[in-house]
């Protein structure tokens, strides 16, 4: 299972307040239970947890620690990459 593009279109969508990992966790949850199929939740969460540990330990990394306690961001003050994916969802969203 791959939740990284949802959890960047999520953070995307957030913008700049930032979410927490469990709320985080519960919209990838969401998006991915069906009809016929939920996937466990502590598995989710573990991968939001570990997503956001790999891509917030340095100042240049994908992301950044909100003001509010507990809560990420996209870091597009110091991230190229960053930077591209929220101009991707803006060009996404314009399109739809």
């Amino acid at each position: 299972m791959n939740y990284d593009r949802q959890i960047l279109d999520i953070l995307c969508d957030v913008g700049k307040p930032g979410i927490s990992a469990f709320l985080l966790a519960k919209h990838v949850y969401n998006l991915n239970c069906t009809l016929f199929s939920q996937p466990d939740m502590a598995e989710v969460y573990t991968y939001v947890r570990r997503f956001i540990r790999r891509n917030s330990r340095t100042p240049g990394s994908l992301l950044e620690h909100s003001e509010r306690w507990g809560c990420y961001r996209l870091n597009t003050r110091r991230s190229a990459e960053a930077r591209q994916i929220a101009q991707n969802f803006r060009q996404r969203q314009a399109e739809d």
